[in-house]
C-alpha cells in the first residue's frame, strides 16, 4: 500500500477548501460573541468514564478508545465535544448564573455520520445552561439560522421533533417500557410493519399510539393531527405546545415536524432540532435540550445547544476568490524591509519572492508588485 493513502473517510484539507473552513469558523465565533457567548476549548482527549458520561450507546461505539500509558487507564478520542462543554459548566465553572458558552475543533468518529461524511470533522457549537425556558431553545434556533445566513445559505429547513412524545407514551405501558431501544431504531426507520409486530402486547392506547408516530411528519399543522391522534396526557400535551411555540420563532425558515425522528433520544430531555439545506444529503446542523447530562458531573443544570461540522458546511460555499497580495523583490534593504511592515500592519498580504522563483503564487492573485524607481521603493500595478 502506497504510503500516501489515508485511511476511508479520511483526507487532507487543502489551502482553498481550508480558507474557506477558516473563515467561517472566525465568522460563526463572532456571530456567537455577539450574544454572549464565552468560548472554551476542551482537551481532544479523556479518560472514558468522563467523555462519555450522559452520552449513550451510540456516541460510545463512535469513539476511538486508547489505553493511557502513564495511568493504564482507558481513554478516549473525542467524538463530541457537547458532554466536554457540560462537564466544564458542571465542574469548573460553577456558575449560578445562566451561562453561554461556545467551541470549536476537531473530533473523530469510528465510522461516518452519514452519506460522504468524513469521520474527521470540525465541530463547532453553541450551548446555554441554567435556563429551562423556550426562550432558551429559541436563541439556539435562531443562531443556528444566523449561521446559516452568514454562510450564504437563503434556504433552509427546520425539522423539530421533541422525546417527551415517545417518553409519555411508553410511560403508559411497562411492558413497552423494556421494548424502548427497539422501539427508538424502529420509529426512527419509520417501520410500521416491525412496530406493529413487536406492540402486539401493548395496550391499545400506546399500540396505536407507536404506529402513528412514524406518520406524524409534514408542516406545522402535524401537530393538529397528533392532538387527535396521539393520548390526551399531560407529557404529550407539554411538548406538542412547545413545539408549537418555537414554529412560529423561526423568522423565515420552513419549518417540518417529523415526531418518529428521533436521533439522539437517549442524550436529549427536550426538544430536538436537524437543520437541512439543499445540495447536503446529511442534516447540517443538529441541536436541543439535554438537561440530565450534568448531574454526572455533580451538578443538574437545564441545557440546550447545537453543533454542525464546518467541512460538510465549506462543501457548499463556492471556491474562494484568490486573495489580494502584493508581490515584493528578495532584498534586505531596510527601506524595503519598512514598507513591507507596514503594509502588513495595514492588513496587506505582502509575498516576497525567492530568486528563480518570481512568478508563482498559485493561491493569491498579485494584481500590485514592488518595484524601485531609481530613488525609492514604490508600489504599481500589474499589467
Amino acid at each position: 500500500m502506497p504510503n500516501w493513502l489515508l485511511p476511508e473517510n479520511i483526507a487532507d484539507v487543502l489551502p482553498s477548501e481550508a480558507r474557506k473552513i477558516e473563515d467561517l469558523r472566525r465568522v460563526f465565533l463572532d456571530h456567537f460573541r455577539l450574544y454572549g457567548y464565552e468560548l472554551v476549548m476542551p482537551p481532544l482527549l479523556e479518560y472514558i468514564e468522563s467523555l462519555l458520561t450522559g452520552a449513550g450507546q451510540d456516541m460510545d461505539l463512535r469513539t476511538f478508545k486508547l489505553v493511557d500509558q502513564m495511568s493504564g487507564r482507558t481513554m478516549g478520542i473525542r467524538a463530541d465535544m457537547t458532554t466536554q462543554v457540560a462537564r466544564i459548566d458542571a465542574h469548573l465553572l460553577n456558575r449560578q448564573s445562566v451561562t453561554r458558552l461556545c467551541y470549536a475543533g476537531h473530533v473523530l468518529h469510528t465510522r461516518p455520520s452519514g452519506l460522504h461524511a468524513t469521520r474527521e470533522p470540525i465541530q463547532i457549537g453553541a450551548e446555554i445552561y441554567g435556563h429551562n425556558g423556550l426562550e432558551a431553545d429559541a436563541e439556539i434556533q435562531q443562531i443556528v439560522l444566523g449561521c446559516l445566513s452568514l454562510a450564504g445559505i437563503g434556504e433552509v429547513r427546520l425539522d423539530l421533533c421533541h422525546v417527551g412524545v415517545l417518553k409519555a407514551i411508553l410511560d403508559l405501558d411497562d411492558t413497552a417500557k423494556k421494548h424502548e431501544d427497539v422501539l427508538f431504531s424502529l420509529l426512527e426507520a419509520k417501520d410500521i410493519p416491525a412496530i406493529d409486530q413487536i406492540s402486539r402486547d401493548f395496550s391499545a392506547p400506546v399500540r396505536q399510539a407507536l404506529t402513528a408516530l412514524p406518520t406524524l411528519y409534514g408542516d406545522a399543522s402535524v401537530l393538529v393531527r397528533a392532538q387527535q391522534q396521539l393520548p390526551d396526557i399531560p407529557g404529550v400535551r407539554d411538548a406538542l405546545h412547545e413545539l408549537q411555540s418555537l414554529t412560529t420563532l423561526v423568522g423565515t425558515a420552513q419549518v417540518t415536524i417529523d415526531l418518529a425522528d428521533l436521533r439522539g433520544y437517549h442524550y436529549h430531555s427536550g426538544v430536538m432540532f436537524s437543520a437541512f439545506v439543499p445540495g447536503l444529503p446529511n442534516a447540517v446542523a443538529r441541536g436541543g435540550r439535554y438537561d440530565h447530562v450534568g448531574e454526572a458531573f455533580g451538578r443538574a443544570r437545564p441545557a440546550t445547544g447545537f453543533s454542525l461540522d464546518l467541512r460538510e458546511l465549506a462543501r457548499l460555499m463556492p471556491v474562494a476568490e484568490r486573495k489580494g497580495a502584493i508581490r515584493a523583490p528578495w532584498s534586505r534593504d531596510p527601506e524595503l524591509l519598512l514598507k513591507i511592515a507596514q503594509w502588513r500592519s495595514e492588513g496587506e498580504i505582502v509575498i516576497q519572492n525567492f530568486p528563480g522563483h518570481e512568478n508563482e503564487q498559485d493561491e493569491f492573485d498579485c494584481s500590485r508588485t514592488v518595484v524601485f524607481d531609481g530613488q525609492q521603493w514604490i508600489l504599481q500595478n500589474v499589467g
